[in-house]
């Protein structure tokens, strides 16, 4: 049995649980109630940084249609391809620039938002089986194409054929029943932006000795760990499930023009570019060269503030780069004795509790201790999570170390969302070939009470 497809892997993971997990008495206490501890701007930015950022947040929650003459969706550029017409849709829990939204969080409700976007202003899209209610946001990759060769790519969930802005558009979707049906398609879910500023102020040097302070420790473990590079300088990247990104404006403006079918001046061709399916001259996002926010006294006119006059993937960037890392809870007896059997197990190997900014434009950003727990590096984890898909110089079997800050108010587990349950998740970094297996060993030798202490410690973060 192959674990690539969300259905499957579920089985497997639930299967390879009993098989060679002991049975832990302890649970997940589920995502912390309360207010969302993320989601405003850096505390000791400047007024115009604030306003920066407060601005670029509004327009991060911009609905898009075809060619922005809907009402209530006045972005304009989505499709001929999507999987959401805003990136604050995707990007909800705990609130806007996080994770996955869904149903599990007491202070959030949100069902996948993906299920209505189907049908949204005449659309005749059907909803994926994999699409549901409860479940994650996802985006589908398929592994190879009909010929055999590596594929790799985002097959996008929906067409704008048959809405109201789309007329004469027939693009149909892809046939997701076949690839699911041949273990072809793997997921992936939205990843959190809050605290990214400071990982883009990370210089490759503090990387690289972060990974390198950590070697004999990790070697004693069987663990490896690269970094994912760019091709043309040969400078880290760091943005994505396979760390594949090296900035945060690439990172934008990649999801806006694969996940909303938006081209912009990073990505600038329309894709699925079928005739009679595109609407608008590329690229549809631009730096504005005259002030497009109506509710400004200087609409119209060559004047405006840096985000008025600055395209939406500048805005969506500097939304990211500007927003404060999640803020943990208070430290409980359990939470400290979690944290020290975290390091005692040897997670803090890969999950590096603390990173330092170099120097930074940005007020207060400069030569920053923070807290990701994350090296940003790659890790080979086995067979289990393998995915098949190669991005840069990551394989099939390798993923960027899953940065854990704001993990207490994360709903889905994974890089497919395959779980809400930190156990499972946890469990599931033990397979074939994955460099976490001795730590999950030890972490299976654990004491019940460490155990409830290490997942009270991760639902702190």
């Amino acid at each position: 049995m192959t674990c690539r497809n969300l259905d499957v892997a579920v089985v497997c993971l639930a299967l390879a649980a009993i098989a060679v997990a002991p049975v832990h008495a302890q649970n997940d206490p589920g995502p912390r109630p309360g207010p969302a501890a993320a989601g405003s701007f850096y505390s000791t930015l400047n007024a115009n940084e604030q306003a920066f950022f407060n601005q670029a947040q509004l327009r991060f929650q911009e609905i898009d249609s075809v060619s922005g003459g809907i009402a209530g969706e006045t972005g304009s550029g989505l499709g001929p391809t999507f999987n959401g017409n805003s990136c604050a849709q995707c990007h909800a829990q705990p609130t806007i620039g996080g994770a996955s939204p869904g149903l599990l969080s007491p202070q959030n409700a949100i069902p996948n938002p993906q299920v209505a976007l189907a049908a949204l202003d005449g659309a005749t899209n059907s909803v994926p089986s994999f699409i549901t209610a409860n479940g994650p946001v996802l985006e589908a990759r398929f592994v190879k194409t009909s010929s055999g060769a590596l594929d790799g790519g985002v097959h996008d969930l929906y067409t704008i054929a048959g809405r109201s802005d789309a007329s004469g558009c027939t693009l149909a979707q892809p046939d997701f029943a076949s690839a699911l049906s041949t273990n072809n398609v793997i997921f992936r879910t939205p990843t959190p932006l809050f605290g990214l500023g400071l990982v883009e102020a990370t210089p490759d040097a503090n990387l690289q000795a972060n990974l390198g302070a950590t070697q004999s420790a990790r070697a004693t473990l069987k663990i490896g760990g690269v970094f994912n590079t760019s091709g043309n300088d040969g400078t880290i990247t760091r943005f994505g499930w396979k760390a594949q990104n090296k900035s945060l404006l690439i990172f934008v403006g990649e999801a806006y023009n694969v996940e909303q079918g938006v081209s912009n001046e990073n990505f600038p061709n329309e894709r699925s570019a079928v005739p009679g399916c595109v609407f608008n001259g590329s690229p549809e996002d631009s730096t504005n060269l005259l002030n497009q926010n109506a509710s400004s006294p200087n609409f119209g006119t060559s004047l405006g503030t840096e985000s008025e006059m600055s395209s939406d993937i500048v805005n969506f960037a500097a939304f990211s780069r500007l927003s404060a890392p999640p803020t943990p809870a208070a430290s409980t007896q359990s939470t400290i004795n979690g944290a020290a059997d975290f390091n005692a197990i040897g997670c803090n190997l890969c999950h590096s509790p603390t990173l330092t900014t170099g120097n930074s434009i940005f007020t207060g950003m400069s030569n920053v201790a923070y807290h990701p727990y994350s090296d940003f590096a790659l890790h080979d984890m086995g067979t289990g999570l393998a995915d098949g898909i190669h991005q840069g110089s990551a394989g099939p079997n390798q993923f960027r170390t899953a940065p854990l800050w704001g993990l207490g108010q994360r709903l889905f587990f994974l890089h497919d969302g395959r779980t809400t349950d930190l156990i499972q998740a946890i469990e599931a970094h033990s397979s074939s070939g994955s460099e976490a297996n001795l730590v999950i060993r030890k972490y299976n030798s654990l004491k019940p009470s460490q155990v409830q202490d290490l997942l009270n410690f991760l639902r702190s973060l």
